[in-house]
Formats: structure tokens, sequence, C-alpha cells
């Protein structure tokens, strides 16, 4: 396994080892003795699909308290998947980092709780998996403005999103009261 770090502390691509022959291929997407040895967390408590088209855009969701990390992957199609750090009092406080994922590069992007997080789809359908280290809570759950230009994420979308409508009316980042967002604790 291969760990990338990002431009971002923390937030990391992970590109696993796989084995292939005439057969097809196997990866090895999660093993918690290696994978924390890398410095992501062992104790994840959910684990999430979900199905999409082309064009569909998720995010960017976060919910406090009850922080989640999030280990993402595409297990089939394609999509452009962004963590926004978020953490009030962070060095990197509205910065970004995105990354395309895919089934074909089995590529995986760890988010570190304290982080919006958001992906399109690029691809005529995907698959997405998550692994989380909180459970959700919908009450603490709420939205950071896709578009929001302080943050200026390049989304590669030909044309306009399809959105949720929580997506579609979230606030912009600068008008979510500070105590609505994590603190940062380092790193």
């Amino acid at each position: 396994m291969k760990i990338i770090e990002t431009a971002i502390p923390g937030v990391l691509l992970i590109e696993p080892k796989v084995f292939g022959d005439e057969r097809g291929w196997f990866v090895e997407s999660w093993q918690q003795e290696r994978y924390a040895e890398q410095g992501i967390p062992g104790t994840f408590v959910q684990d999430n699909q979900a199905f999409s088209q082309r064009g569909v855009l998720r995010g960017l969701h976060l919910q406090h308290p009850y922080d989640q990390g999030k280990l993402v992957q595409a297990i089939s199609g394609e999509v452009f998947d962004v963590a926004v750090d978020v953490r009030r009092g962070s060095p990197y406080f509205g910065r970004w980092v995105g990354v395309t994922l895919s089934g074909e590069n089995k590529h995986q992007f760890y988010v570190p709780a304290g982080f919006a997080h958001g992906y399109c789809v690029l691809s005529d359908e995907a698959l997405f998996s998550y692994k989380c280290t909180d459970n959700y809570h919908p009450e603490t759950q709420f939205s950071v403005r896709w578009d929001d230009p302080a943050l200026g994420i390049e989304w590669p979308l030909a044309g306009a999103p399809v959105l949720s409508d929580k997506d579609r009316d979230a606030p912009c980042l600068h008008d979510i009261s500070e105590d609505r967002l994590p603190p940062y604790r380092g790193k």
C-alpha cells in the first residue's frame, strides 16, 4: 500500500496493492493494523454505500459534534472527491483537497474528522463506499455550500450538478456560526 500525503496534513490518498492475473484482481481494502500504522484510525463503526448518476454532486457534508472521519472509495465508476478543512482555528481552514477515485484505480481517500466532504460523479454511474468513525447523527449533520466562492473548489463538471434541496440551499462557510464548526486539535 502506498500512502500519499496531500496538501493538508492528515488528508491521505491511499493506493492499495492490487494483485491481478488472468482470473481478475484482488485488493485488501481495509486491514486495521496496517492502516493504523499509516495514521488512519482503526475504529470504524459504520459502512455506507451510495449509487449515483453522472452529474450528481453530494456535499459538502459534515456533522458536529459526533465528527466523522471517513475512508472513501469508488467501487465502480468515477468520482471527484473533495475534503474541506472547516476546523475553527486550523491553519488550513477553508482549504480543500480533491482527488479522482474510480473502480479502475481502486484508490481510497481518508478524510479526517472535522472536514466537510463531498463528491461529484464523473462517469455514467458510480457506486461509492465509505467507512465512518462515528455513527450518523442526522440532528447534527449539516452542509457547506458546494460552490462557495471563498472555497473556490474546481469541480470538473460539464454543466450544472444534480443536487439535493439540502445541498442546493446550504450556506457558505463564512455564514455558518463558528460554534457549529469542529475545533482544530492539531494535524
